[in-house]
């Protein structure tokens, strides 16, 4: 889907970062008709935006540090993503638990009545008080817990929002480079000189655009340092979250957010039928973005953190996956990592008008879409383009589901395509929407679809991810395009590698 070639190294914008803000940044200035280019130097969300906590939400524990104005705008943003991709972001409800001598019943219920109200809520259900002793929501829980609350967040696939992103960006015309490497720019009359380099090929890529964008997330100071004379004010705090994947702790589609005694809340949310994802935690972070790992006090705090609400008791040796990102937060000055702010900056450098340089500071995936919109709002009078916002009403790919209706379409999926197991219908119905007919297209038997991985996985899924959505690697596959590296058994999982070397 690059559409770019050799002889073809001039752009409009160049965007550094195939993350969250990256993509979204592609998708919007390439539908306003700019030219454009993102270079990622590995694959699409392959650090932060792959490692969320997988929520589309306001963020209900902000309001506690009065960031209203933000979690106004996130929940206004829930809304309209809810109805841009409504086959990978979905509604999920919420229990949390009222503990004596943590947050008060009153102080809670202050909370959620704002949550209700800040973003004009339309289409989640409000928030509610909650019996802990009776069904749905007694299952798995110690029984000295017998109150709590109710409310509304959504749920995202976070490295599928991405490469939605970046599709949708490609089929507007712009130019998806994975594995290509920013390594420097430097103003000329009317833009900048950038050199990329492919991380399989030694040879430099000379690129010309009027102007960049620094979305390079955890890196975004390292970038700077590569262009000179630039003068940023902005700095970014590296925090990182860790999560853990456990056996399934509970039964219900419900999650819940668990308070702490040291102040923190953490999740823990049904994921991938058979498990439950526990998370995060906020520890500040100076090492290298991209070596970032759990510690074993994080699995051992997220342990306890779970240990004090479900029966069944959780040990780091129940843990079947761990994974980690650092988030590159807008530096506040907070000395608590929890607190540290999850708005963001966009910093705007130019010469005489000339060859701008926007960077991109903090943000959450949440806003990725309204971040997008102000940065384009930045680069518009420079560049030109169209000037009316358009993707806050355009689905992403394979969003439009008639109606909007997940449930009718995944009948309509069993229906045509009935040699599917109801567990890989699913899968691939939410994970394609309506596009899942470029991967199974009229196939009317498993065997049409070539060769079987594991767990639903097939030659003919394999293909579309690679030919469509720029994975390469068995990785790419199996946890970023989908999360089956959780269900494939080790000798499935190199069988893909060896498939993917031919």
């Amino acid at each position: 889907m690059d559409s770019s070639s050799s002889a073809d190294l001039s752009t409009d914008l160049f965007i550094i970062g195939g993350g969250i803000n990256g993509v979204g940044i592609a998708r919007d200035a390439a539908g306003r008709g700019l030219k454009v280019m993102l270079a990622e130097q590995a694959d699409l969300a392959a650090a932060t935006s792959s490692a969320s906590t997988k929520l589309i939400h306001g963020g209900l524990r902000y309001l506690e540090h009065f960031e209203f104005r933000l979690v106004r705008e996130s929940l206004i943003e829930r809304e309209r993503l809810l109805a841009l991709a409504p086959h990978i972001i979905f509604p999920m409800q919420f229990v949390l638990p009222h503990v004596p001598g943590l947050r008060p019943r009153w102080q809670i219920r202050v909370g959620l009545f704002l949550y209700d109200h800040l973003g004009g809520r339309k289409k989640l259900p409000g928030s509610r008080s909650a019996s802990l002793s009776r069904a749905p929501f007694q299952a798995g829980l110690q029984a000295h817990l017998k109150h709590g609350f109710v409310y509304s967040d959504c749920w995202v696939d976070d490295a599928r929002l991405v490469v939605l992103n970046a599709i949708d960006a490609a089929e507007r015309g712009a130019a998806i480079r994975t594995r290509c490497r920013f390594v420097s720019a430097k103003r000329q009359p009317g833009g900048w000189s950038i050199t990329c380099r492919h991380t399989d090929s030694s040879a430099p890529v000379s690129i010309f655009a009027r102007a960049i964008v620094n979305a390079a997330g955890p890196w975004v100071e390292q970038v700077l340092e590569e262009v000179p004379d630039v003068n940023i004010e902005a700095k970014i705090r590296l925090v990182k979250g860790s999560h853990i994947i456990v056996p399934k702790l509970f039964e219900g589609q419900h999650a819940f957010l668990l308070q702490n005694p040291d102040g923190r809340v953490v999740f823990a949310i049904p994921y991938e039928r058979q498990f439950t994802l526990i998370g995060t935690t906020d520890v500040m972070y100076e090492g290298a973005p991209e070596q970032a790992r759990i510690t074993q006090a994080e699995v051992l705090y997220l342990c306890e953190v779970v240990n004090r609400y479900f029966n069944r008791r959780t040990t780091p040796q129940d843990v079947k996956w761990t994974y980690a990102g650092v988030r590159p937060l807008l530096d506040d000055e907070h000395e608590d990592a929890s607190k540290v702010t999850r708005d963001y900056r966009l910093e705007l450098s130019t010469a005489n008008q000339q060859a701008p340089l926007l960077s991109v500071f903090g943000g959450k995936i949440t806003t990725y879409r309204g971040l997008a919109n102000s940065a384009m709002q930045k680069l518009l009078p420079i560049l030109g383009g169209r000037k009316e916002e358009w993707t806050g009403t355009a689905v992403l790919p394979g969003g439009d589901l008639p109606g909007g209706n997940f449930e009718a379409f995944l009948h309509d999926v069993k229906a045509r395509w009935p040699f599917l197991t109801s567990s890989t219908a699913y899968r691939l119905a939410r994970a394609y929407g309506t596009r899942i007919e470029c991967v199974l297209d009229d196939a009317r038997e498993m065997a049409k679809l070539g060769e079987h991985f594991g767990a639903g996985l097939t030659e003919a899924e394999v293909s579309y991810l690679r030919t469509r959505e720029w994975a390469r690697s068995a990785e790419d596959i199996l946890w970023r395009r989908t999360k089956l590296g959780l269900h494939l058994s080790n000798p499935e999982a190199a069988r893909l590698t060896e498939y993917l070397s031919r």
